[in-house]
């Protein structure tokens, strides 16, 4: 499901934009992603786009999360280009069904709101 308008959030899924964009912008990547995993940290990741190395910043992020022994997510963050496409499938592994993943613009407006 997915909503094509500004979407007004609560202030722990307005954080992970936040810190989205600031990953994004840390390392001038195409994305920075966010997510929360199920006792409330947080964990941040920007693409990488090396020679030989490949890897979205959402899915990158998910790694983290369970590098560090997350066995849920409660919600994530994809900043960056309206047009870049974004594969849940790690996010939906951890996640479950019908987990928010905010996509929004550079600027951290939300554009769109999908469930796993």
């Amino acid at each position: 499901m997915s909503h094509e308008h500004s979407v007004e959030l609560e202030a722990e899924d307005a954080k992970l934009v936040t810190l989205a964009r600031a990953s994004r912008a840390r390392t001038s990547a195409a994305q920075g992603a966010a997510v929360r995993d199920q006792d409330g940290r947080t964990y941040t990741a920007s693409t990488v786009e090396l020679e030989v190395l490949q890897l979205e910043a959402l899915d990158l992020a998910v790694a983290m999360a369970v590098s560090s022994g997350a066995t849920g997510l409660e919600a994530g963050a994809v900043v960056g280009p309206e047009d870049r496409i974004v594969n849940l499938d790690a996010f939906r592994e951890l996640a479950g069904q019908e987990t928010p993943v905010y996509s929004a613009t550079p600027d951290g407006t939300v554009h769109a709101v999908k469930h796993t």
